[in-house]
């Protein structure tokens, strides 16, 4: 018992104590700030990955485009675009309509 007392006692225990508190907690390398740091470090690497599939799914998108017919059939399906000799009829479904409606009350 007399040898712990006398350990805790130890200015050098001290010294040691407040610099791993100083390393742990205070310093600009902390642990608490690793801690964020990988956590940020996490969400950024799946952010990542989302765009790389939507930069895969760009790249076939415009692939397709390079067919004519295929932005014709893409504006006129998206923006309902069409032909000067041609009428189009757009057909919307109650359900459709009602699933539309309730969103924009929400």
């Amino acid at each position: 018992m007399i040898k712990y007392s006398a350990f805790f006692k130890s200015r050098y225990f001290w010294v040691t104590m407040a610099f791993l508190v100083w390393l742990l907690i205070f310093d600009n390398y902390s642990y608490l700030e690793h801690r964020i740091l990988n956590k940020e470090i996490e969400e950024l690497e799946v952010e990542k990955k989302f765009r790389q599939e939507e930069i895969k799914k760009d790249c076939l998108q415009i692939k397709k485009f390079k067919k004519l017919e295929e932005v014709e059939r893409y504006a006129r399906e998206k923006y309902y675009m069409k032909k000067p000799n041609e009428d189009v009829f757009i057909i919307e479904y109650e359900d459709k309509a009602l699933n539309e409606q309730q969103h924009k009350t929400n």
